[in-house]
């Protein structure tokens, strides 16, 4: 059996335990106790969120021992000093588990314990640079979902952190063990720890449900030329309607929107690394692999294949992790 500790200091953010979801779920598909999650504080008792909820904790002694600890975060990291008790324990806790994982925000706790220290991290990119600044020694990825150095485990904000319990059980189960759960907890797909914290449909952000109707057939019909009159049609609006509401909510023509949806899909299938780029362009509506390249090239500063080495690059840290 797998033990998790999750390590929760007050002001934890309620997300962190809300990835404890993830080894339940996987307790479910295995149909047995695969891992058992336990919630630790310094002193124990009750443990207060930054949302007010609280959490009944175990008191961390010379004998707490787990295979993996979940380190939390808070709101705002810069307005927080992890007080010397907190620290010890963290030091002493990983080195005798497993792995080590700050949680968001939590990359800030095991920095400020040396842990970060010539390796790559990653936290929520709105605090990324505060974390470079006190962390001199690392090399602070703003753009990653989650990062694997060895036996410390990091990732970008809130949502992120599911991912990194996903590639945990990954990395304990398998591949296929992984799909399992991802599917059980209805997630809408798995991201590796290489792809960017950036969302193209989040980012559009459109305001009402026709134009969100129109980008979601698109995001589904990437391999299709998708005109203005299509979108239209999906949003159950002319095509003159279409193009002035769509302009409004999102600041973009419809078919810039299009363009950046058919790149961020591409930039998924490369750095997965399944399929090759001919069959990448005919699935996301590039016209072929040379189409592809030049337009991803322009938008990401790097050719299809030096993303693809990078990721490759993450998933062999995933792979040598806790080796």
């Amino acid at each position: 059996m797998h033990r998790i500790g999750y390590f929760l200091t007050d002001g934890f953010q309620v997300m962190a335990i809300g990835t404890q979801s993830v080894f339940e779920i996987a307790n479910v598909v295995a149909r047995e106790p695969v891992y058992r999650v336990t919630n630790y504080s310094i002193a124990g008792g009750e443990t207060r969120s930054s949302l007010g909820v609280s959490v009944i904790t175990q008191p961390v002694d010379a004998d707490t021992t787990e295979d993996t600890w979940m380190i939390s975060g808070v709101a705002d990291p810069t307005n927080r000093t992890t007080t010397s008790a907190e620290l010890e324990f963290i030091n002493y806790a990983s080195e005798r588990s497993r792995r080590t994982a700050g949680l968001c925000t939590g990359a800030f706790v095991l920095g400020e314990a040396g842990l970060l220290d010539g390796r790559r991290a990653t936290t929520h990119w709105a605090f990324a640079n505060a974390l470079q600044t006190r962390c001199p020694l690392a090399q602070i990825e703003a753009d990653r979902i989650f990062i694997v150095d060895g036996a410390i485990w990091t990732s970008a904000g809130l949502t992120a952190a599911m991912d990194l319990a996903l590639g945990m059980v990954e990395k304990d189960l398998g591949a296929d063990f992984a799909t399992s759960v991802a599917r059980a907890l209805v997630m809408h797909h798995r991201r590796s720890g290489g792809q960017s914290q950036h969302s193209e449909m989040l980012a559009l952000a459109p305001k009402s449900d026709r134009i969100q109707m129109a980008l979601e057939y698109a995001r589904v019909n990437l391999s299709k030329p998708l005109r203005v009159d299509d979108l239209a049609k999906a949003a159950h609006l002319s095509t003159r309607q279409f193009g002035r509401i769509f302009l409004s909510e999102t600041g973009e023509s419809p078919a810039r929107a299009i363009e950046r949806l058919r790149l961020e899909t591409a930039r998924n299938m490369i750095e997965r690394g399944r399929h090759s780029l001919e069959i990448i362009a005919r699935e996301t509506g590039f016209r072929d692999r040379t189409h592809l390249r030049e337009v991803f090239t322009r938008a990401y500063g790097a050719t299809p294949q030096s993303a693809r080495r990078e990721a490759r690059n993450s998933i062999t840290d995933l792979a040598v992790a806790d080796d």
